[in-house]
């Protein structure tokens, strides 16, 4: 799971008809270890998320069975919207 924050929407009027009724986000995970920042991907929202929410993600098949359609041509999915995180930084 990849948590980050929601910082844009994508729109595709033209896509995959499986894709169609879906909501794209644009999701920049969120670096608490200092190191190299990784780069900004999209995700298909199933909680109602907005821009400037923090996120829970889940990508792979993971992303593809939280819709309940394996087949369906998705990377990533965003799964929860996060209140708070709680880091202990003497673990890192």
């Amino acid at each position: 799971m990849i948590i980050g924050n929601v910082i844009g929407n994508v729109w595709a009027t033209r896509k995959d008809e499986k894709l169609n009724g879906l909501k794209f986000l644009v999701v920049k995970p969120l670096n608490y270890n200092g190191n190299k920042e990784a780069p900004v991907f999209v995700a298909v929202d199933s909680v109602g998320a907005g821009i400037g929410e923090t996120v829970l993600v889940v990508k792979g098949s993971s992303a593809r069975v939280t819709l309940s359609d394996e087949a369906m041509p998705v990377d990533a999915t965003i799964v929860g919207i996060i209140d708070t995180v709680d880091i202990d930084e003497s673990v890192i």
